[in-house]
Order: C-alpha cells, then structure tokens, then sequence
C-alpha cells in the first residue's frame, strides 16, 4: 500500500482527495506542508497529495514555492468538489452553539451561515478535520466546526447542516506530487494522455521580458491557463513566475524549456501531467 503525505488530519478535503486517487492509501497527516516535502523526500511517503488552488480564493502560493525548492515532480491533477458542513458534538442543537472552528479560507467560504447567525461567532483554526478532532474531544455543545462530512465519520462528529459554502462552484485542484527519480515516467513522448505543464522561471531585470518569455509559449501554440509572481526569498523586488500551460504534443514542452531557458536566469519544470477534467 502506498504511503501518501497530506498537509492536515485525517478527515480533511486533502485526505478526501487521496481517497479518490488512491483506493488502498496509508495516510501519513503531517501538520505544517513542510512537512509533508520531507516525508516525500526522505522516503518517508511515497508520494503526497497537495491542495494548489481553490475556484474561490485562488491559489496556495506556498505549495508552489515548496515545489520549486524540493527534488520533486507534479505526476497528476484532480479537482474535488468544495462541500462544507456545520458539525457539532452529538446532541447539540444551532441555538447552543456559540463558537465555530476551523480553517480561515473555509470560514470565509461560508459568510452567508454567520450573517444568518449573527450570535455564531467564526473562530480561525488550524485545519477543518482538526477542529472536529477538537470540539469532540471536549465535548462541549457550544463549539462547531465547518469541515468536510469524512471529519464527521472520522472523529464521532454530527452533522447538523449541509453545504454552508456561499457559492457551489467551489472546487479545489489536488497536485500528485512524487519524488523525481520515483516518478513514473513523466516525460516519455510515449505516456498516455500528458497534456499539461507546471513550471518555474525568473526573469532578467529589462523592459519586455515578460513579454518575451509568454511570446515563446504563445508561439509554440501552448494555452496558457494560469500565471501568477511570487518573491524570491532573500531577495527583495525579485519574482519568480509560475505558469501552467496546455499543449497538443511533448514536443512542445520540450521546445518551451529550451527557449525559456535561453532567455531566463533560471528555469524549473515542475511536472508534466494529463490535464484534470
């Protein structure tokens, strides 16, 4: 069975995730995401499953960082549907509860429950599964949590109501990330349905390099789906790109790190994988 990292408790969207992609998973919960790069690094895991970017508040820039700085290869996408739930200890009713726990991006996912619930007060915590683990431990009726239905299972939670998200477009997109020499052969022209590109690149300090760079992609015909700048550690007023792009043969990818390359101090691809659906 393999060993798969997550960023969080068991119960969480991430362990949901490794679930669907993985049908006979050991799970190995890592509290911070750094630690789930070292598990994946060291041998630890044998791969990990990694939330980078949700429909609603965009992207998880420190994963893309953490990427960039570990030996490791993105093997496969998925999208998961977004469904929060307000659970409590068993028996509770909404009048008693007071307080409700759990991640600050799913709290903000679910403004239209606290505008209802004026007396509810959200409560920042660490992870969603986690504050299940919490208000169950205590079991205290004045405390909920917004978390995936697993954490309800998981921990001996109650669901009281169902999709609290304010909008149910809400997906996240889960990278499959593996170590680089334990990848499955990510970059044969042979393997079966690799039609997508995340890589890293900075870029000289000069007018149009931006430009340039993005007009190598555009004229190999790769479809450019995402693209967004972080800083560069250490030194400031510097920025690393992050793209995601599309293309109809390996070749182009191929063609695109070599041109990059010519024009970029430096240049990283992250993986290359068949396009989620």
């Amino acid at each position: 069975m393999p060993i798969i990292a997550i960023q969080g408790e068991p119960g969480s969207f991430s362990h949901e995730a490794t679930t669907r992609l993985f049908s006979d998973a050991t799970l190995l919960p890592c509290a911070i995401s750094r630690l789930a790069f070292d598990a994946l690094v060291s041998g630890k895991a044998d791969a990990a499953v990694l939330p980078i970017e949700n429909s609603l508040a965009g992207s998880v820039l420190e994963h893309y960082d953490l990427l960039l700085q570990h030996p490791v290869t993105i093997e496969r996408e998925m999208f998961l549907r977004i469904e929060h739930n307000l659970i409590v200890y068993p028996g509770a009713t909404l009048n008693q509860i007071r307080r409700v726990l759990s991640h600050p991006i799913a709290l903000a996912q679910c403004n239209r429950f606290f505008l209802d619930h004026p007396s509810i007060q959200p409560s920042a915590a660490y992870d969603t599964a986690g504050s299940v683990k919490q208000l169950v431990s205590e079991k205290n009726p004045s405390i909920a949590a917004i978390a995936p239905a697993r954490a309800a299972s998981e921990y001996g939670g109650e669901i009281l109501l169902r999709n609290l998200e304010d909008n149910p477009q809400n997906y996240t997109r889960f990278f499959v990330v593996r170590r680089q020499e334990s990848a499955t052969a990510p970059y044969s022209p042979a393997a079966e349905g690799i039609n997508k590109a995340s890589l890293a690149f900075t870029l000289p300090n000069q007018p149009g390099a931006l430009v340039s760079a993005l007009q190598i992609l555009a004229n190999l015909g790769a479809n450019l789906t995402r693209l967004e700048s972080r800083p560069v550690l250490g030194q400031p007023w510097h920025y690393v790109f992050y793209a995601d792009y599309g293309f109809s043969n390996p070749s182009i990818a191929d063609q695109a790190l070599d041109g990059l390359a010519a024009i970029c101090p430096s240049v990283k691809e992250l993986g290359r994988f068949p396009a989620a659906e």
